[in-house]
Protein backbone atom coordinates (compact mmCIF):
# COMPACT_ATOMS: atom_id res chain seq x y z
CA UNK A 1 0.00 0.00 0.00
CA UNK A 2 1.37 3.39 -0.92
CA UNK A 3 0.91 6.49 1.22
CA UNK A 4 0.22 9.87 -0.40
CA UNK A 5 -0.58 12.86 1.81
CA UNK A 6 -0.90 16.41 0.50
CA UNK A 7 -1.81 19.49 2.55
CA UNK A 8 -1.65 23.19 1.77
CA UNK A 9 -1.96 26.60 3.35
CA UNK A 10 -1.72 30.23 2.34
CA UNK A 11 0.95 32.34 4.03
CA UNK A 12 0.99 36.14 3.85
CA UNK A 13 4.58 36.34 2.63
CA UNK A 14 6.14 36.19 -0.82
CA UNK A 15 7.09 32.83 -2.39
CA UNK A 16 10.75 33.86 -2.12
CA UNK A 17 10.42 34.46 1.65
CA UNK A 18 8.42 31.29 2.30
CA UNK A 19 10.73 29.08 0.25
CA UNK A 20 13.85 30.61 1.80
CA UNK A 21 12.61 29.64 5.26
CA UNK A 22 10.73 26.40 4.60
CA UNK A 23 13.31 25.16 2.10
CA UNK A 24 16.18 25.58 4.58
CA UNK A 25 16.61 22.20 6.32
CA UNK A 26 18.09 23.96 9.36
CA UNK A 27 14.68 25.45 10.08
CA UNK A 28 12.81 22.12 9.90
CA UNK A 29 12.94 21.40 13.67
CA UNK A 30 11.33 24.79 14.36
CA UNK A 31 8.17 24.11 12.37
CA UNK A 32 7.96 20.33 12.06
CA UNK A 33 6.75 18.90 15.38
CA UNK A 34 8.24 15.45 14.69
CA UNK A 35 11.68 16.45 13.39
CA UNK A 36 14.28 16.48 16.14
CA UNK A 37 17.43 17.33 14.19
CA UNK A 38 18.90 17.88 10.74
CA UNK A 39 22.57 17.69 9.82
CA UNK A 40 24.07 18.42 6.41
CA UNK A 41 26.02 15.56 4.83
CA UNK A 42 27.07 17.80 1.94
CA UNK A 43 28.15 21.43 2.18
CA UNK A 44 25.39 24.04 2.05
CA UNK A 45 23.85 25.85 0.24
CA UNK A 46 20.91 23.82 -1.00
CA UNK A 47 21.25 22.44 -4.53
CA UNK A 48 20.33 19.33 -6.48
CA UNK A 49 22.39 16.52 -4.96
CA UNK A 50 22.49 18.03 -1.45
CA UNK A 51 22.09 15.41 1.29
CA UNK A 52 20.88 15.86 4.86
CA UNK A 53 20.42 13.45 7.78
CA UNK A 54 17.08 13.84 9.55
CA UNK A 55 16.08 12.38 12.91
CA UNK A 56 12.35 12.30 13.65
CA UNK A 57 9.92 10.85 16.17
CA UNK A 58 6.73 9.51 14.61
CA UNK A 59 4.04 7.26 16.12
CA UNK A 60 6.31 6.62 19.09
CA UNK A 61 9.23 5.46 16.96
CA UNK A 62 12.59 7.10 16.28
CA UNK A 63 13.28 7.43 12.57
CA UNK A 64 16.66 8.32 11.09
CA UNK A 65 16.94 8.86 7.35
CA UNK A 66 18.91 10.73 4.70
CA UNK A 67 17.16 12.97 2.22
CA UNK A 68 18.69 13.86 -1.15
CA UNK A 69 17.52 16.93 -3.05
CA UNK A 70 16.37 15.89 -6.53
CA UNK A 71 14.74 19.20 -7.57
CA UNK A 72 15.37 22.72 -6.29
CA UNK A 73 13.82 25.80 -7.84
CA UNK A 74 13.99 28.56 -5.18
CA UNK A 75 10.64 30.24 -4.73
CA UNK A 76 8.85 27.48 -6.68
CA UNK A 77 9.63 23.85 -5.82
CA UNK A 78 11.73 21.54 -3.66
CA UNK A 79 11.71 17.74 -3.98
CA UNK A 80 13.67 15.49 -1.61
CA UNK A 81 13.83 11.69 -1.58
CA UNK A 82 15.05 9.02 0.75
CA UNK A 83 15.54 5.40 -0.18
CA UNK A 84 16.67 4.06 3.19
CA UNK A 85 14.78 2.94 6.28
CA UNK A 86 11.39 1.28 6.64
CA UNK A 87 9.56 4.02 4.76
CA UNK A 88 11.25 5.25 1.55
CA UNK A 89 9.63 8.60 0.91
CA UNK A 90 9.49 11.62 -1.36
CA UNK A 91 8.68 15.05 0.06
CA UNK A 92 7.64 17.89 -2.25
CA UNK A 93 7.16 21.54 -1.35
CA UNK A 94 5.63 23.92 -3.87
CA UNK A 95 5.21 27.68 -3.51
CA UNK A 96 2.85 29.67 -5.73
CA UNK A 97 1.84 33.34 -5.59
CA UNK A 98 -1.62 33.78 -4.11
CA UNK A 99 -3.59 37.06 -4.09
CA UNK A 100 -0.80 39.58 -4.39
CA UNK A 101 1.63 39.24 -1.51
CA UNK A 102 0.64 35.75 -0.31
CA UNK A 103 1.96 32.28 -1.07
CA UNK A 104 0.07 29.04 -1.43
CA UNK A 105 2.39 26.37 -0.05
CA UNK A 106 1.73 22.71 -0.71
CA UNK A 107 3.47 19.94 1.22
CA UNK A 108 3.23 16.42 -0.16
CA UNK A 109 4.68 13.23 1.32
CA UNK A 110 4.39 9.96 -0.52
CA UNK A 111 6.06 6.61 -0.32
CA UNK A 112 5.81 2.86 -0.10
CA UNK A 113 6.20 1.64 3.46
CA UNK A 114 7.58 -1.81 4.18
CA UNK A 115 7.56 -4.14 7.20
CA UNK A 116 5.57 -2.79 10.16
CA UNK A 117 5.08 0.53 8.37
CA UNK A 118 3.29 -1.30 5.52
CA UNK A 119 0.85 -2.96 7.90
CA UNK A 120 0.19 0.36 9.63
CA UNK A 121 -0.21 2.24 6.31
CA UNK A 122 -3.76 3.54 6.79
CA UNK A 123 -3.03 4.64 10.37
CA UNK A 124 0.22 6.22 9.21
CA UNK A 125 -1.51 8.14 6.46
CA UNK A 126 -4.06 9.65 8.86
CA UNK A 127 -1.33 10.50 11.38
CA UNK A 128 0.82 12.08 8.65
CA UNK A 129 -2.10 14.21 7.46
CA UNK A 130 -2.78 15.47 11.00
CA UNK A 131 0.90 16.14 11.64
CA UNK A 132 1.60 17.94 8.35
CA UNK A 133 -1.53 20.06 8.72
CA UNK A 134 -0.26 21.17 12.15
CA UNK A 135 3.25 21.69 10.76
CA UNK A 136 2.02 24.04 8.03
CA UNK A 137 -0.07 25.91 10.60
CA UNK A 138 3.09 26.35 12.71
CA UNK A 139 5.08 27.53 9.66
CA UNK A 140 2.34 30.06 8.86
CA UNK A 141 2.39 31.29 12.47
CA UNK A 142 6.18 31.73 12.39
CA UNK A 143 6.29 33.54 9.06
CA UNK A 144 3.27 35.77 9.68
CA UNK A 145 4.03 36.43 13.36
Amino acid sequence: MSVDVMVETTIRRSPAEVSAYAGDPGHAPTWYANIRSVEWRTEPPMRVGSRMDFVAQFLGRRLAYTYEVVEWEPGERLVMRTADGPFPMETTYTWEPDDGDGTRMTLRNRGNPSGFARIAGPVMERAMRRATTKDLARLKEILEG
